[in-house]
């Protein structure tokens, strides 16, 4: 449940326009509250990877051709088998109710809306049984549930069984998380999850969520015993979705991927929250594109800001891409429509970039 959850506040301002994610970030900014500002915005130690997975952009130039018919434009794509309006999805970024009450259902229902895809995070304040209803009530879009591997093997089972009976299409192994990146915000500021809030994925209720710190908690749930050997047989042997490997940056690990059956990997340093000083994932994609070799898929996250960053990554390789804090930004400005607004932005910016495209081809 979200109750207790901080109500969003209203603009005061009837000038304020949001054009750009830029300005979505800023109006966001000005309704969160300082500790759930730094938890969402901030990566881990020094910034480094956060602050590069957006500027790595702005390395390349784009060459576009002249007079050329794009009348007909279609920014249209697959993922997991589904037509999605543009190759953008919303990552499974935890804890969306402390930016709106309406948190994870108000997302999915404004992915929905726009046709695209979500994925469920571990950390999701709503069940996946009220993710993916909110989604049907305005569409029909797939959901990917996130997973880290888990010391309660038996939690892990029953959430893999929950996800596959709703409807899930794929399992995101987070991979990149042994240990939790060192936050200094988040201990500096004694971070809690707001009270009221639960994580029904993994079956934590308010009470017992509270009592522990971010990092502690982690620890208490998390298996850094994992390894490619154990966990990719044991999840093939338990289901029928997709498994996909979030935090791949390596080609060696796209390799490894290969070689274990995955379907997919999400190019991912988990927004610069986990290891600071990592590549930007822009950077990593082209590696491990050739390295896939087309065998499995190839998505990416990390710092995507506007339609011109989707187009950078798919002429790297990209096949689709994923954003968590613009989403983030969305509800805390205005809920669901605030979510559909970002959407709205990044494709209109893409159907653009779109045109440009078809005319230097």
């Amino acid at each position: 449940m979200a109750g207790g959850a901080p109500v969003p506040i209203p603009t005061s301002d009837p000038d304020e326009k949001i054009l750009s994610i830029a300005d979505l970030e800023k109006a966001a900014t000005k309704r969160l509250g300082k500790s759930a500002r730094e938890f969402y915005n901030s990566g881990s130690t020094d910034q480094v990877t956060v602050h590069e997975n957006s500027t790595a952009f702005s390395k390349y130039r784009l060459r576009p051709r002249v007079l050329v018919d794009v009348s007909g434009v279609d920014t249209s794509t697959t993922a997991f088998g589904r037509s999605i309006s543009f190759p953008l999805s919303v990552s499974p970024a935890g804890l969306q109710a402390m930016a709106h009450p309406d948190g994870e259902v108000a997302t999915s229902r404004a992915c929905a809306r726009k046709k695209v895809n979500m994925a469920i995070s571990s950390f999701s304040n709503y069940s996946i049984e009220a993710v993916r209803s909110a989604a049907a009530e305005a569409g029909s879009i797939e959901h990917a549930i996130q997973m880290y591997t888990m010391r309660d093997r038996e939690v892990q089972e029953r959430i893999i069984r929950k996800a596959e009976a709703a409807g899930c299409k794929a399992i995101f192994l987070t991979a990149d998380s042994p240990v939790l990146g060192v936050r200094y915000n988040e201990w500096k500021n004694d971070f809690r999850t707001p009270e009221g809030l639960e994580f029904p994925v993994i079956e934590w209720a308010s009470q017992q969520v509270r009592s522990q710190t971010h990092d502690s908690s982690f620890v208490a749930f998390n298996d850094d015993s994992h390894s490619w050997a154990r966990d990719i047989p044991w999840l093939k042997a338990r289901t029928k979705m997709q498994i996909w490997i979030k935090g791949v940056l390596t080609a060696e690990d796209t390799e490894l991927a290969v070689e274990h059956g995955c379907d997919g990997i999400i190019v991912s340093n988990h927004g610069g929250r986990q290891l600071d000083g990592v590549m930007p994932t822009l950077d990593a994609l082209p590696e491990c594109v050739e390295a896939a070799k087309g065998k499995i898929g190839v998505h990416v996250d990390g710092g995507f800001r506007s339609g011109t960053d989707i187009f950078k990554a798919l002429a790297l390789g990209a096949e689709c891409c994923w954003v968590g804090r613009p989403a983030i930004w969305g509800l805390a400005y205005d809920g669901e429509a605030g979510v559909h607004l970002m959407l709205e932005t990044m494709h209109n910016e893409f159907r653009r970039l779109r045109a440009e495209e078809v005319a230097s081809q």
